[in-house]
């Protein structure tokens, strides 16, 4: 292996902390330190997951174009140390920059590291599936540490700590990728084949709109009602943009594919608004609701987002020995089918809830069980439908619209994050208390309806399937290589 892989994995494993550690703890810290409502807490975390995706745009866009990926990336780290330096001040004036701040670095950073990892290897070495194999294992060793790490300062409500220490994360980060330099350095982009005068032109514009892209975020995170409304009509301009894109095709074939991508979209949009439910609501739900402490021990409501990243890591392997399994025998997997069975299990995820609701102790308080079984439903969920999602715009997309496509399906993971701050805010609606007695009909009510529509929507997607097959032409997708791309909800690993 290139001796930059090894330091990629190690600066993916330090530079995920902090952001898990936010993902996890944001909402808990806004509501419990400084005082903010639910309400608010929730829909600042929505704009905060949305831009987050939509900025890994743009450093797609400017990492190898305006500065190189290692410049870039460095710079990126810089803003996330600030921003929890900031964070770490426990001042509502400070959240707003310091989240913007963390969020420049967080949202630009992630496409640098891949960008770096993929130019390790020549096109043909087929090295690189172990790589990004390697770079997805090093990604969930982040999250695990990161909320584990959150989980222990929340008992104590250590929060400035807490953010201090997860920065240090990014400074390991920012010292490997400086003493790997050399062997991380662009090759073959659009930065590295300009003249030193050019670069020097491209690196001040690119620096430039960095600083002042904090300010910008800054007012989005601070008017969170607006931004959220923003992301949603970005999401239904990207709709109707499919729709136009499709009808511009010359070839009755291109026009079903990009008509069957926009109906796998929107499937892709429910399926991510339950999902980002969980550091919103669900975790809100568990830090009151949910029976935690057992003697002297109590279970951080942090520690529960662990279960995804188990269930991932060794659920990825074998239920991809289960895929290719049933297709040598016979079986019909594929895309609409995976994607409705992805909705099936989140669904039910949901909907269990307001069972272990109804068995809820005398003082209100719920099995944590029934937590644990919700988020082992919405991993195999993701399974089915994140690592293909991705994957499946290569053969979907003509080749001048995969930019655009790509862009599109990574946003709609944002409009997702948005319409669950939405839902939310939903479950405690009227509620001033946060008592497990007064709140559990709400919650009750807001899980039950939102698995009922995600168990709905499967049961009508396992109709169209066959349908979806004939638009998308999925007997020429069943076999379709997906070794250059891993996913998860919360970082593209492309290449």
């Amino acid at each position: 292996m290139p001796q930059g892989t090894f330091a990629l994995f190690f600066i993916q494993v330090v530079s995920t902390l902090s952001f898990s550690v936010l993902y996890s703890t944001l909402v808990l810290y806004m509501k419990g330190k400084l005082g903010l409502p639910i309400a608010t807490a929730n829909s600042i975390m929505g704009v905060f997951i949305a831009y987050n995706f939509a900025l890994h745009l743009l450093g797609g866009f400017w990492g190898g174009r305006l500065l190189s990926n290692r410049s870039l990336f460095c710079i990126g780290m810089i803003a996330q140390i600030v921003g929890c330096i900031l964070l770490s001040i426990g001042n509502t004036t400070f959240l707003y920059y310091g989240l913007a701040a963390f969020l420049t670095g967080s949202g630009l950073n992630v496409t640098c590291v891949n960008c770096m990892l993929t130019q390790q290897f020549a096109p043909e070495d087929s090295r690189r599936e172990t790589a990004f194999l390697w770079n997805y294992a090093g990604m969930n060793i982040g999250f695990f540490i990161g909320f584990s790490l959150s989980g222990a300062f929340q008992i104590s409500q250590n929060y400035q700590r807490l953010f201090l220490l997860s920065s240090l994360g990014n400074l390991v980060a920012l010292l490997i990728c400086l003493y790997f330099w050399q062997q991380l350095h662009d090759k073959n982009t659009a930065y590295s084949r300009k003249d030193k005068p050019a670069q020097r032109k491209a690196t001040a514009l690119g620096i430039g709109l960095i600083f002042v892209l904090p300010f910008i975020l800054r007012q989005l995170l601070q008017y969170a009602d607006w931004a959220n409304k923003l992301v949603i009509i970005t999401g239904i301009v990207m709709l109707i943009l499919i729709l136009v894109l499709a009808q511009q095709q010359s070839t009755k074939e291109a026009r079903d594919k990009i008509y069957g991508f926009a109906v796998l979209m929107l499937v892709g949009t429910v399926f991510w608004m339950l999902y980002q439910i969980g550091p919103m609501g669900l975790t809100v739900f568990i830090d009151h609701n949910v029976q935690r402490q057992y003697g002297n021990w109590i279970i951080p409501p942090q520690w529960f987002q662990n279960i995804n990243t188990v269930v991932i890591v060794f659920g990825g392997p074998l239920l991809g020995l289960m895929l290719n399994r049933m297709r040598q025998n016979g079986s019909q997997v594929n895309i609409p089918t995976q994607f409705a069975f992805a909705l099936f299990f989140i669904g039910i995820a949901f909907a269990i809830l307001p069972i272990g609701i109804t068995y809820a102790n005398h003082h209100g308080m719920v099995n944590p069980g029934w937590v644990v079984t919700s988020f082992i439903l919405q991993s195999i969920g993701e399974l089915l439908i994140s690592p293909i999602g991705y994957a499946m715009i290569g053969a979907l997309a003509p080749t001048s619209l995969q930019g655009v496509m790509m862009g599109m399906w990574m946003l709609n993971t944002g409009v997702g994050a948005t319409l669950s701050s939405y839902s939310s805010n939903l479950m405690i609606i009227g509620q001033e208390s946060t008592s497990p007695l007064l709140t559990n009909e709400g919650y009750s009510h807001v899980f039950l309806m939102l698995g009922l529509f995600a168990i709905g929507s499967s049961v009508i997607l396992f109709i169209l399937v066959p349908r979806l097959r004939k638009l998308i032409k999925e007997k020429n997708l069943n076999n379709f290589k997906e070794s250059g791309i891993e996913v998860t909800e919360r970082v593209v690993l492309c290449e």
